[in-house]
């Protein structure tokens, strides 16, 4: 039991370092911009409006301004705090605090869930344990975000407390429709996994009654778009240390 806590809470930080640093490079810069959006220093479209009024683009002309509404340095004069503040010493520590505690309690149960697979007589190697951990961003990440994309400051969003709800429901639909479908014992388990892993999407997600808010959606999908990546590149290695891990005890 000590050895598969301590293997599950080393591959955990490991992958929580991994995860914040792939966080600072590809997703943390998405969110900088999404909160100068948010905090009105840039308007969507703003380019564009002023140029419907040949007296507002010469403005903008001399004013510096892109189609994107992005200001020149002169023009940011008073919102130097914007990137400099938010993304500071105590921003980034807590973003590393965060990623590794996640992937500490993930690991956990993905140990967990290979030690009762190694009781039940599934021997798992390392490409067995990548795939574990791909199954984890699937049922964590990727399946719950058919329905509930990530979202950036400044984006609406449905009830929080039905969006956790939906959730918690599809991720755990994922991971016992997952099991039956792969280590199923005969052809009415492989069934039962599969209806539990559409189920939660037939039901539908909470959904907003209209759209709006203040990011350019070209942000917004790429945001998506790279937490999903960095989220399927982190379980992987998760999957592929737990299991390396794990495996090195004489015992087991």
């Amino acid at each position: 039991m000590k050895h598969m806590v301590s293997s599950a809470l080393v591959a955990g930080f490991a992958a929580g370092l991994l995860c914040a640093l792939l966080q600072f490079v590809f997703v943390q810069p998405d969110i900088l911009l999404a909160e100068r959006y948010e905090a009105g220093e840039l308007v969507h479209f703003q380019g564009l409006a002023n140029l419907q009024d040949p007296a507002a683009a010469m403005d903008h002309s001399t004013h510096g301004m892109d189609t994107h509404g992005l200001k020149t340095p002169a023009e940011e004069g008073g919102h130097q705090h914007g990137v400099g503040a938010e993304s500071g010493p105590s921003r980034q520590a807590l973003t590393v605090l965060f990623a590794v505690l996640t992937y500490c309690g993930y690991g956990l149960a993905l140990v967990a869930g290979m030690n009762l697979a190694d009781q039940l007589g599934i021997k798992l190697g390392l490409a067995q344990g990548i795939l574990w951990g791909l199954a984890g961003f699937m049922a964590f990440q990727m399946m719950p975000a058919l329905g509930l994309q990530p979202d950036l400051p400044g984006t609406p969003a449905a009830d929080f407390s039905a969006r956790q709800v939906w959730w918690l429901a599809t991720a755990a639909a994922t991971v016992a429709g997952l099991w039956f479908a792969a280590y199923g014992a005969g052809w009415w388990q492989k069934a039962a996994g599969v209806v539990l892993l559409v189920a939660p999407h037939i039901w539908g997600a909470p959904e907003l009654t209209g759209f709006g808010g203040v990011v350019p959606p070209e942000l917004a999908s790429a945001f998506a778009a790279r937490s999903l990546a960095v989220g399927m590149i982190t379980w992987a290695v998760l999957g592929g240390l737990a299991v390396t891990l794990w495996r090195s005890d004489p015992a087991s």
